[in-house]
């Protein structure tokens, strides 16, 4: 499996933000998907960009924030 890695600038897709099996993506963020977005609903995690209806991204500046957040306790 491919092992996960955050871009400095971009966008990320779902996929590679929770891995994704059948591409031999390993996640960034550990959590399925649905509860990826329940945390976007409870403003937890970024929103993200629609780019067109059913295209969701979200920067790679946002997640690496997150993931920063996350490592050092301030996930809130």
């Amino acid at each position: 499996m491919q092992q996960p890695t955050t871009p400095e600038t971009g966008f990320l897709r779902i996929w590679q933000i929770c891995g994704d099996k059948k591409r031999g993506v390993a996640p960034l963020i550990p959590i399925s998907r649905s509860s990826w977005f329940g945390g976007v609903a409870k403003g937890l995690y970024p929103a993200g960009v629609l780019l067109s209806p059913g295209v969701r991204v979200w920067t790679a500046e946002s997640i690496r924030g997150l993931i920063s957040r996350c490592s050092t306790g301030d996930a809130a």
